[in-house]
């Protein structure tokens, strides 16, 4: 019986390989396309052999293994994933190896000064550039206010983790003094969504920060490519609420009241022109401009089998240290500040890494390079479509 069983289970397994319903269970893709990865998962995870009355053999397939496969079918080109995100393990082998690390947990108390410092100086950019030439003005609206604008998104950032105050409600607050001369609301959003993708990296409709099927689609030229740079700041802000949206909250409401009354201010005081200056400034900054290129360093799949890369260049001293992804992404609960402390210390998994050392050399590869895409993401499935509409219903990780 025992013998009929596993040859009726083997038989099985071989069908179903050979259909492409399940990753063949040797552990190679059955999906010959080279822009996709389905690496073969355990078996015994997904596959369970049950003895009937008439001692014949049955397998079936878990809930949560039918829908991945049905996301791989659906979306195929994507680099797919079968296991947990590669943070959280590393975190914990590192702290065993270098616990001091943990006295660098917690925020940093100057982060609020440089949000200070750098909303004051938009300011003053406004009243020297009153009179200024078009051309003058145009060049410092994309250098410097592009600039400027793109930082206080990153300092949105380490606020987002709490990193700049010592509670929660200090942290939000600063992080929508930081998004005032932005002149667009996105403070409060963007925490909700950011805490998701550092609590869920890759997973399939939940982190938003994956480029949508359409954006593989279409912007697979080059020009295409560069067009797709340029709007970058329509895609960051578009997609979550095209692929998750979520009920606005109260934070949110007072982030765009804020933004609205800062608005008009800068209007009274310096004009339309004033207020294009601080949007056309974010959009720049977030578009095709050098800082933007952590924009695709970060998560974009460069080397086969990583899926979080770091930049050491010194482009991290505008933006936060937000270059040393990989050790963020590791250690969310370190400020920027202290990142490079953290490379140090644990040397021995980052410095041999893959790592990029210019941004913009990343946004040229991107554009000219034909294996490189939107589709060059990792996506996985660890949560069954159930799990993710009660975390839809429960308004996300963060309200």
């Amino acid at each position: 019986k025992v013998t009929a069983s596993v040859a009726k289970y083997n038989e099985t397994i071989e069908r179903m390989s050979d259909d492409n319903r399940i990753p063949s269970p040797t552990g190679v893709a059955d999906n010959d396309d080279d822009n996709n990865i389905v690496k073969g998962v355990d078996n015994a995870k997904i596959l369970r052999v049950t003895e009937s009355n008439n001692d014949s053999s049955k397998v079936e397939v878990s809930v949560l293994e039918k829908e991945r496969q049905q996301k791989i079918d659906a979306e195929p080109k994507f680099y797919w994933a079968d296991d947990e995100e590669p943070h959280r393990r590393r975190k914990q082998e590192i702290l065993k190896k270098h616990p001091t690390l943990k006295k660098y947990m917690g925020n940093d108390p100057t982060t609020k000064y440089k949000v200070l410092f750098w909303v004051a100086f938009q300011l003053l950019s406004l009243h020297l550039l009153e009179d200024a030439p078009w051309q003058t003005w145009l060049f410092c609206c994309y250098t410097l206010s592009g600039s400027i604008n793109h930082m206080m998104t990153l300092a949105m950032h380490e606020l987002s983790h709490n990193l700049g105050a010592k509670g929660v409600t200090q942290n939000r607050v600063l992080a929508i003094l930081a998004n005032l001369p932005m002149g667009i609301p996105a403070a409060a959003s963007f925490k909700r969504y950011h805490m998701e993708h550092h609590k869920f990296q890759g997973e399939d409709v939940v982190d938003v920060d994956i480029p949508t099927e359409f954006e593989g689609w279409f912007f697979r030229t080059a020009l295409r490519k560069v067009l797709w740079c340029f709007l970058q700041p329509a895609f960051y802000s578009l997609r979550p609420l095209a692929v998750s949206p979520k009920e606005p909250t109260r934070w949110e409401f007072i982030n765009i009241a804020c933004t609205i009354a800062f608005d008009l201010m800068i209007v009274h005081v310096w004009g339309i022109s004033g207020l294009l200056y601080l949007v056309l400034g974010t959009l720049f900054g977030m578009g095709l401009h050098p800082v933007a290129g952590h924009f695709i360093a970060e998560h974009y799949v460069m080397n086969e089998g990583q899926e979080t890369y770091s930049y050491y260049g010194p482009l991290n001293w505008l933006t936060f240290n937000v270059g040393y992804h990989n050790e963020h992404h590791d250690f969310a609960n370190i400020s920027g500040k202290h990142l490079p402390t953290v490379r140090k210390e644990a040397a021995e998994y980052y410095d041999e890494m893959p790592h990029y050392h210019s941004w913009i050399k990343v946004i040229w590869d991107y554009i000219v390079d034909d294996g490189i895409s939107p589709y060059s993401r990792v996506k996985r499935v660890t949560m069954e479509n159930e799990e993710i509409e009660a975390l839809r219903a429960r308004g996300g990780l963060v309200k």
